[in-house]
This record gives C-alpha cells, sequence and structure tokens, in this order.
C-alpha cells in the first residue's frame, strides 16, 4: 500500500506509482482510436448514421454512475474491515504480551519469549495465509524446531499456532504459573485472534458476486463504446478528448473497486500488510525489554 504526505494539489496531477492510470492507458487509447474513427465518418457505419445525441446517454451515465458509486462503496467497506481486523489484530497481541510478562510466575520454567515467538509466528502466517505465500522464512526465525515442523506442514497455519499458544497456557496453568482466572483471560484473547482470523477468511473466501461484477463491467464498456455516436454531431474532433476523460472516469472507478474488493494482496492500495506485521512483531519485543534495531533487509521487508 503507498501512503504519502498531502501533495499539493498540482503534483497530485501528475502522479503515476500507485494510481491505475497505467492499467488503463491501452483501453483508452483503444477508445481514443474509436472516436477518432467515429468522427472521421461522422458516426456513419456502413451508410447507417446512428440516431445517438446526448440527451439519453446523460441519463444512462447518470444511473450508471450510481451503480458504480454502489460498487465502489462495497468494495471499500470490505478494505476497511480488513484494516479493522488488522488493528484488532495488534490491540491482541500487546495484550498478550503484556498478561504474559505480568501474570506469569516467575518460579515456573515457561519460557516467555517463546510465546511472543509463538504471537509473532501467528501475525506473518495469518500474513502468508491471507496472500497465499510461503510463510516458512518468518516462521523458522520464530519458532522452536519442534514448533516449526508442526506448522510447516499446516494447511492452517494460524489456527495450529493458535493452539501451540493454548498449550503454553496451559502448561503455565499446570506449573502453577497462573490460576484458573488469569487462564481464562488468556484465553479471551485467544477467542479474539480466532474471529480476526475467521474475519479475514471471510474476506478473501466471499467475493462480491461474480455476475453482478460482469453486468456492471459490460455496462460501463457499452456505454463508453456508444459515447462517441452521441457525441460527434455536437462536439465533433473534441469527441475523443472528451470521451477519453469521461471513459477514465468510469473505468478507472471500477479499476479501483476491483483492487480494493481483495485488500490483502500486493497491489499498490491494497492494505499493508509487511509493514503492519513488522510492527506488531517489533512492538511486542519491546514490550519485552528488547531493543529495536531497523536493519536494511527490514526496511526492505517492510516495503509492500
Amino acid at each position: 500500500m503507498i501512503i504519502r504526505k498531502k501533495e499539493h494539489w498540482f503534483k497530485m496531477l501528475f502522479v503515476w506509482h500507485g494510481s491505475v492510470l497505467p492499467g488503463l492507458l491501452p483501453r483508452l487509447f483503444l477508445l481514443f482510436i474509436l472516436s477518432v474513427g467515429v468522427v472521421y465518418l461522422r458516426g456513419v457505419i456502413f451508410s447507417f448514421k446512428v440516431p445517438l445525441n446526448p440527451a439519453p446517454l446523460t441519463l444512462f451515465g447518470f444511473v450508471l454512475a450510481l451503480f458504480l458509486g454502489f460498487r465502489n462503496n462495497a468494495s471499500y467497506e470490505r478494505f476497511w474491515e480488513g484494516r479493522k481486523l488488522w488493528g484488532a489484530l495488534l490491540n491482541t497481541a500487546r495484550s498478550l504480551t503484556r498478561q504474559a510478562l505480568t501474570l506469569k510466575n516467575m518460579n515456573t520454567n515457561v519460557s516467555v519469549p517463546e510465546f511472543i515467538g509463538l504471537v509473532g509466528a501467528f501475525i506473518f502466517a495469518l500474513k502468508h495465509q491471507l496472500r497465499g505465500t510461503d510463510a516458512s522464512e518468518d516462521l523458522k526465525t520464530r519458532l522452536n524446531e519442534d514448533q516449526f515442523k508442526i506448522v510447516a506442514f499446516s494447511k492452517y497455519k494460524p489456527a495450529v499456532i493458535l493452539r501451540l499458544l493454548g498449550e503454553w497456557v496451559q502448561q503455565l496453568k499446570e506449573d502453577g504459573g497462573i490460576d484458573s482466572i488469569q487462564q481464562a483471560r488468556f484465553d479471551e484473547n485467544f477467542d479474539k485472534l480466532s474471529d480476526i482470523v475467521g474475519g479475514c477468511e471471510r474476506i478473501v473466501s466471499t467475493p462480491i458476486p461474480y455476475s453482478y461484477r460482469v453486468l456492471l463491467h459490460r455496462t460501463v464498456y457499452i456505454y463508453c463504446f456508444l459515447l462517441p455516436f452521441g457525441l460527434v454531431d455536437s462536439l465533433r474532433w473534441f469527441t475523443p478528448l472528451i470521451v477519453v476523460f469521461v471513459a477514465y472516469t468510469f473505468v478507472a472507478f471500477e479499476a479501483i473497486a476491483d483492487e480494493i474488493e481483495e485488500p490483502f494482496g500486493t497491489e499498490a492500495n491494497d492494505l499493508a500488510l509487511n509493514t503492519m506485521s513488522v510492527m506488531i512483531d517489533e512492538t511486542i519485543h519491546e514490550m519485552s525489554g528488547e531493543e529495536i534495531v531497523i536493519s536494511p533487509k527490514t526496511v526492505q521487508n517492510i516495503i509492500d
């Protein structure tokens, strides 16, 4: 995800990276060529003058804009829900770390660093599961050998790590490090982690209905292809410029909605999961008293 400081209005006109324009250029160029051809032929195809004028296109464009607005709202709602889930993940990870550091009886042999490593592994395992990438490299540095063997061959790694977290707390309870009430408080946060995983999986596995996307996609492009025929008589050679501008607005709205509909990907406007994962991992280690040093490799890893 690209995060920039507020820029000058004039510079915003020329922003390239992070906009959807690069991917739209071939389509806009095709519409421009079509419009030039329509103007050259004065809207006549095989001796038939297409009887279109701006009035019906204006009404249809207004309705299309409303549908695009609903489509973008639906996509942004999914994007924002994903962001809220990862915000809740940050809060829950901090709460679990605080509990492990302050509630544990120091006379037990249970290792708090091991618990913090499991929490960090959970975060990175969730990120990789949502993106469909390999989590091995991130898990090796946060799990011991036995834990890694258990998690590495699991399909749903966050759920397995959650079980290991529960076993750590159960062992702490059996060693007398915490009582039943304190164990229940740990379980409450484990339930929150489970809800976060389920919420993220729901977003990934339940896209916006395909037939709805196809209908809107077809409608946008049919409208853009018909637009030159409705404007040619009134605008003449200005028609290609106006068509490209209107098409850019409609097609860009559709492209943005498609991009943020699945917010856990690696496109420019998706959530910055790399950055958030590293930040959560750093904050829980800093809570345990470790000094956080940002290395060049870490900086490279947080770039989405």
